[in-house]
């Protein structure tokens, strides 16, 4: 299946058992690769500064429907660009209110090599807007 999906550096770095560079394979790869888009700004790569999600703009906002809305087509427009081995099918976000701060994100995707339905749930830390 690595010939379908894709082989990619891990994410964190790390090493393997022959001191080569440790791979994620298949749908771990794609898994990292989601994750990598999400957690990185718009801006952050030299070399590419346009990659990433424009989530990390809502950070400082209140967390309302409006703002959820905007986030979600964040998203759904990052992973649309930047991940072209999967469809997105479904964007939620829930708002943990026994941690301040923590918001999660549950994405629901398919694989497109090999249809298989997948979810990824991305913690994303926020801070609250003063209500003053």
């Amino acid at each position: 299946m690595t010939d379908i999906i894709g082989t990619g550096v891990s994410f964190p770095l790390g090493v393997d058992r022959s001191g080569g560079l440790a791979l994620a394979h298949d749908e771990e790869d794609v898994h990292q690769a989601i994750a990598i888009i999400l957690a990185t700004a718009p801006g952050e790569r030299p070399m590419r500064p346009e990659f990433g999600c424009g989530v990390h703009d809502y950070v400082f906002d209140v967390i309302d429907a409006a703002t959820l809305g905007q986030m979600e087509a964040e998203v759904r427009r990052a992973l649309l660009r930047w991940e072209p081995r999967i469809d997105v099918l479904d964007v939620d976000f829930d708002v943990d209110t026994s941690t301040d701060g923590a918001l999660s994100i549950t994405i629901e995707y398919r694989m497109r090599a090999t249809n298989d339905v997948r979810n990824l749930v991305y913690p994303f830390y926020i801070v609250p807007a003063d209500e003053e």
